[in-house]
């Protein structure tokens, strides 16, 4: 079973990226999923998610109105479309599977995590 993010760069403030995890060996068509990120020395940090079913998204205070999270059941893929990026966005970023239905900010509650995916915004 495998998570591999991708999509990740280089970009300048105010710049878009769109975030892609690709599922394999399994399906996750009945899994919350998640995006989450972080930056050297701190704590993996929620940053969007989505349940399965009635497709309910999530998302921190911090990206809210300027990421969106989706996912495409059929292809077994989940996306984050980044808006309006800021320095502070820079970090690893990682999709993850939930254990249940619904999606969560618990790192704790995702027991499939992708690889990671470096973003890094200039300013």
């Amino acid at each position: 079973v495998q998570l591999q993010a991708s999509g990740g760069g280089l970009v300048q403030t105010g710049d878009s990226l769109r975030l892609s995890c690709a599922a394999s060996g399994r399906r996750f068509s009945n899994n919350g999923m998640g995006w989450f990120r972080q930056v050297p020395g701190e704590e993996r940090e929620f940053i969007a998610g989505i349940d399965w079913g009635n497709g309910r998204t999530a998302y921190a205070d911090s990206v809210k109105a300027r990421f969106t999270i989706s996912r495409d059941n059929r292809k077994n893929m989940l996306y984050l479309q980044m808006n309006s990026l800021k320095p502070e966005d820079t970090a690893v970023y990682y999709c993850a599977a939930s254990r249940f239905a619904t999606s969560s900010s618990q790192s704790r509650d995702y027991n499939y995590w992708g690889q990671g995916t470096q973003v890094t915004v200039s300013s």
